[in-house]
């Protein structure tokens, strides 16, 4: 019986690259498995579908294929009993496989990295700019005082896997195959306890609560994160312990506010001293300072104020911005209101006459004022 041409068998054109291949071969290979699949005719479907994605998956040998056909290809050169590494693509039936028998075929006896920790801490705004150091509380795991991190009842000790006889893995035959699968009985540990300890039922460990002092360097933000090393859970078997990190969240400030590495505030001057000019005190985290106000200053100006801002954890110092903002009086003595209906008079505007009422800008401020 003459072969069918192999991209047929796996339902691909015959530009299909690496990936349309082994995507195919996959899905291919998990419907007909013959573990899975108990209709006459699997095995020979499944055998079929591996022999052309050995040949497709090859890049020589899907060159010569392509080029004269399955005259091509050198038959002995695919043996179906003979795939050890199933022919260059085991990672694909590992994870096939692990979908039949479940679970995984790693072993875990050997050494094992401890798991990290997470500590969530609040900071004041001014914290977050200085840096500062602070104490904190943790709860991980130690090695368990009674037992000695054996996990077994003081007297009592733990004892050879009856199951896996102590490799921490078991043999399985399916079908066509024999894989390896982690013991179900001890977990891949190789040993089992018959008396667990009373103390730490058996895990080997009890929590227990450290303080820890901590280093906040300036220019940290919310979201920043800060990593201790070693400071988390003890590694198992000799493993190292995992890390400890700490998630930074920045409380708000009542008059500035910070963006980026630049502190931001706003400030309210009079009218007068807008127009004349002058100095004002400003508030900054280092103390006050005094700015010269220029004359004819509008609403909305920003004065810079050098590296009075935060430093920032990449190097460098933010500034101060400073948003001027020109205060209107919502309630004015006779005295003010004279001095302003003068200033009305001296104003080019109070020349010019209304447009339709014959008013001029002097006679509507009054009437606006009450006069």
């Amino acid at each position: 019986m003459a072969k069918r041409d192999y991209y047929e068998v796996l339902g691909i054109p015959k530009n299909a690259d690496e990936g349309e291949i082994k995507k195919a071969f996959r899905n291919l290979a998990r419907q007909y498995h013959p573990d899975v699949n108990k209709t006459d005719g699997a095995v020979e479907k499944f055998k079929e579908i591996n022999e052309a994605y050995q040949i497709l998956s090859d890049q020589q040998k899907r060159q010569a294929y392509d080029q004269f056909g399955h005259a091509g290809i050198d038959p002995s050169g695919f043996n179906y009993q003979d795939m050890g590494g199933f022919g260059g693509f085991g990672d694909i039936f590992g994870d096939i496989l692990s979908d039949f028998f479940g679970g995984s075929n790693s072993q875990r006896r050997g050494p094992r990295r401890g798991n990290d920790l997470r500590y969530d801490l609040d900071i004041t705004f001014e914290e977050a700019v200085f840096g500062c150091d602070k104490n904190i509380t943790i709860q991980k795991s130690t090695s368990c005082t009674s037992c000695s991190g054996s996990g077994a009842e003081p007297g009592s000790s733990r004892k050879q896997c009856p199951v896996c006889k102590g490799r921490g893995t078991i043999s399985l035959a399916q079908g066509f195959f024999s894989i390896q699968k982690t013991c179900h009985q001890c977990q891949g540990e190789g040993e089992i306890i018959d008396k667990p300890c009373n103390t730490c039922k058996g895990t080997g460990r009890n929590k227990h609560t450290q303080k820890l002092d901590v280093k906040i360097p300036p220019g940290v933000e919310t979201g920043s994160k800060l990593k201790l090393s070693g400071e988390g859970e003890p590694g198992e078997k000799g493993g190292p312990s995992g890390s400890l990190y700490i998630f930074i969240s920045v409380g708000k400030h009542d008059f500035f506010e910070r963006i980026g590495d630049d502190i931001i505030c706003e400030k309210n001057i009079t009218f007068p001293l807008a127009a004349l000019g002058g100095e004002i005190e400003v508030p900054t985290l280092k103390g006050v300072v005094k700015i010269k106000i220029p004359e004819g200053t509008q609403t909305g100006k920003v004065f810079r104020l050098r590296g009075y801002g935060v430093k920032s954890l990449r190097g460098g110092q933010g500034d101060q911005l400073v948003k001027i903002f020109v205060r209107t009086p919502t309630e004015i003595s006779s005295k003010q209101r004279e001095l302003l209906l003068q200033l009305a008079e001296e104003e080019p505007e109070s020349k010019a006459t209304g447009i339709g009422s014959g008013k001029s800008f002097f006679d509507k401020v009054k009437q606006a004022l009450g006069g």
